[in-house]
């Protein structure tokens, strides 16, 4: 794969969300729905945005960056150590349209100029994608351009998050009809995704494991993912269990990702303790589990610098950079 120029904030924001080997290990803790699921149904905001910093406050010292969201992080983006990088994610939880045709929703005011003044490093974007969905694809391709290129007019790099899913009615998406297209669609997913002025992404990981075993296959499909992809892209850990994570994590570094970006399979359980129990599971298993993934990312991931370099300028290069964002 030939190098891709990256210019200075966008080249800062990967630098600042990845370790000194440049290889990502992040927390994931944007869930909004899907987090108010698992509080007490009287829990109020504060308690949701106080566990939520509880959690990320004790796993940041761990890892390279942390992955919010707007509704309950921002306590928890001011609370994070200096050297630690942020993402924000700019997308509304859910979508819009229907199960067989999703579209991306935002919320009025969210936007990536917010993300860039707020001092984040770097903004997420999910889309729920399907590569063969015709106009559907088409119209979630224009959103992510859109994006993209706010972030180029702002020199933020931009996380892609793409969630696969089935557009037929009939074929639910944990089934083992769904499983055997599952690679075909993630892999043809990040070749579409990874041309549209992005710079990473964080990818599904391609074989549904519940209907494949073989760590052979694993391996091939993200093999095929890596030569897919112009972008350095990071795995993702979709509510798996934290040994199944791993084992994924191993095979995807080993394979060419560039990282993780992990959220349930680490903190999960922490969640509905007290805030005594709460402190003792990070310090003891959620910081063992985060140190066992970045042990494998340093040891195996490819480097996000062997896929971008540095947009080269010479003398009076704040010139040319000006022109470039005008």
């Amino acid at each position: 794969m030939s190098q891709h120029y990256r210019t200075p904030g966008k080249w800062r924001g990967l630098k600042a969300t990845s370790g000194n080997d440049a290889t990502f290990s992040i927390l994931a803790f944007d869930q909004r729905g899907n987090y108010r699921a698992m509080l007490p149904p009287d829990a109020d905001f504060a308690t949701a945005a106080r566990i939520k910093t509880e959690v990320v406050t004790g796993l940041a010292p761990h890892v390279t960056a942390v992955l919010l969201d707007p509704i309950y992080g921002l306590e928890a983006a001011l609370a994070l150590p200096g050297n630690c990088g942020l993402l924000m994610a700019v997308e509304k939880t859910g979508y819009a349209g229907t199960p067989q045709e999703r579209r991306v929703d935002f919320h009025s005011g969210w936007e990536v100029s917010t993300i860039r003044r707020m001092g984040a490093s770097a903004v997420k974007l999910l889309v729920y994608y399907h590569p063969f969905a015709g106009p559907v694809t088409d119209d979630v391709d224009a959103t992510v351009l859109r994006i993209a290129a706010e972030c180029q007019a702002h020199d933020i790099p931009l996380f892609v998050e793409p969630l696969s899913y089935s557009i037929d009615e009939n074929v639910t998406s944990d089934s083992a009809e769904f499983a055997a297209e599952r690679p075909r669609i993630v892999i043809e997913t990040a070749r579409r995704l990874s041309q549209l002025g992005i710079d990473a992404l964080k990818m599904e990981f391609p074989v549904n494991i519940a209907y494949e075993a073989d760590e052979g296959v694993w391996r091939k499909a993200c093999e095929a993912l890596t030569e897919a992809s112009t972008t350095p892209w990071t795995l993702l850990s979709a509510g798996v269990d934290f040994e199944a994570y791993a084992r994924q994590v191993t095979v995807a570094c080993e394979s060419g990702a560039s990282g993780f970006v992990g959220g349930r399979a680490i903190w999960r359980e922490a969640i509905t303790m007290t805030p005594d129990a709460r402190r003792d599971f990070l310090a003891d298993t959620g910081a063992r589990r985060v140190d066992h993934l970045r042990e494998i990312v340093e040891r195996s991931a490819r480097r996000w610098t062997d896929v971008f370099a540095p947009t080269p300028y010479g003398e009076n290069w704040y010139e040319a950079y000006s022109a470039d964002q005008s």
